[in-house]
């Protein structure tokens, strides 16, 4: 089990306005999802605090938030710890993804215009910049704009808000398997800008699919590989 505090360099820098415990909850959260925070990893209060500049009170507050939402674990007389996902949580939420992001990759083949699609062609090319380059952050952070690119362009309200729920977690389970995916989850983005750019709902719709689908059984194949 991993010891207290943060890794070096990794402190956000707690944006304003807003409440302090939205803000101290936001900066952990993002520490959680990038795995800068690993899975397990004790959090101190004290030492939260310490490093975000800010007394316990908001930390203990975004902790307890963290902890309703599935984040963090509270263990009676242990103190907090980053949740360690089971394959069957990974499972379910991927599999909800799935059936999510094909039904905007559909949408987006109907109504997506030449601005959306050169949006999407430039994330890819970046995407491509940081595979290349070795950059896991950079490609992970890529990979959720791409994703939510797609989503923006279906043009569903209520599609977009349950994605974006989804993606958050999506992109903890994707992080540790980012290098794996490689340069391959870029091809398939390639593949779908096509289907999407060609207003092919049918392609665009199972391509999604295939993606996401190739990212849970990559997941649940990373300590074999």
């Amino acid at each position: 089990m991993s010891s207290t505090g943060l890794p070096q360099g990794a402190v956000p820098k707690l944006e304003r306005p807003g409440p302090l415990r939205d803000r101290v909850y936001e900066a952990l959260l993002e520490l959680i999802t990038t795995r800068a925070l690993r899975p397990g990893r004790h959090l101190v209060e004290s030492d939260l605090a310490a490093r975000l500049g800010v007394s316990r009170q908001p930390v203990r507050e975004a902790l307890q938030r963290l902890n309703t939402e599935g984040w963090v674990d509270l263990r009676p007389a242990q103190g907090a710890f980053v949740h360690e996902p089971t394959e069957e949580e990974a499972d379910q939420l991927l599999t909800v993804r799935t059936l999510l992001e094909a039904e905007a990759a559909r949408l987006a083949a109907t109504r997506a215009n030449g601005a959306g699609i050169e949006a999407l062609e430039e994330i890819l090319a970046q995407g491509l910049r940081a595979v290349a380059g070795d950059d896991v952050d950079a490609a992970v952070a890529l990979n959720a704009r791409f994703h939510a690119k797609v989503v923006d362009l279906a043009g569903n309200a209520v599609l977009a808000e349950l994605a974006a729920q989804v993606e958050r977690r999506v992109r903890w389970y994707y992080t540790p398997i980012a290098r794996q995916r490689g340069h391959r989850s870029w091809v398939e983005h390639r593949a779908l800008i096509a289907a999407i750019a060609g207003h092919d709902e049918r392609s665009a719709a199972r391509l999604m699919r295939e993606h996401t689908e190739h990212t849970r059984r990559s997941y649940h194949a990373r300590d074999e590989s």
